[in-house]
């Protein structure tokens, strides 16, 4: 997968084929999903919704320690354990690793999480291996309910995009 990206050196493919090749159970949500979509969205990070079971905790944060990933944002003598205990323990976790920045998110803005998204999520091939993507509009719902000014924007964006799929018969 190509993705044009603000970061040159964020590259989405092997993390998102560690994750699966480590079969993490997830849904690809945010920029990297609105560009599957056709949008023209460019995104610095890799965000997606990860099912909540012990055994999927465990296999996430096996998959994120792979990719050494420490938390975004925060002191590095903050104490963290990147476990399955810390993962179920947690909802949201924004993180840096080698291929860049990577958020997971159990329950993201406007949704129940993981399967409240898989519901409606499409699954697309990314050249050689295949990953759920967030439906349309549940990408909608989800920057709606987000609310910040650049999802504002960006739900302008996905609803254009939406309308012109439906115009071509596409969705």
């Amino acid at each position: 997968m190509t993705d044009r990206t603000a970061d040159p050196d964020f590259d989405p493919d092997p993390a998102l084929r560690l994750l699966v090749a480590r079969g993490v159970v997830f849904v690809l949500i945010g920029g990297l999903a609105a560009r599957q979509h056709g949008s023209p969205t460019v995104t610095r990070d890799l965000d997606i919704c990860y099912e909540r079971s012990a055994e999927n905790a465990a296999r996430l944060a096996d998959a994120l320690r792979e990719m050494r990933a420490t938390l975004r944002g925060v002191e590095e003598d903050v104490p963290f354990i990147l476990d399955a205990r810390t993962i179920r323990n947690g909802d949201s976790f924004t993180f840096v690793t080698e291929y860049g920045s990577v958020d997971i998110l159990a329950t993201p803005s406007g949704t129940a999480g993981y399967p409240d998204l898989v519901a409606g999520a499409v699954t697309m091939d990314f050249g050689g291996y295949e990953v759920d993507v967030v439906a349309l509009d549940d990408l909608i719902r989800m920057k709606r309910a987000a609310g910040r000014p650049k999802d504002r924007v960006e739900v302008e964006i996905l609803i254009a995009l939406r309308d012109e799929l439906t115009r071509r018969g596409e969705l």
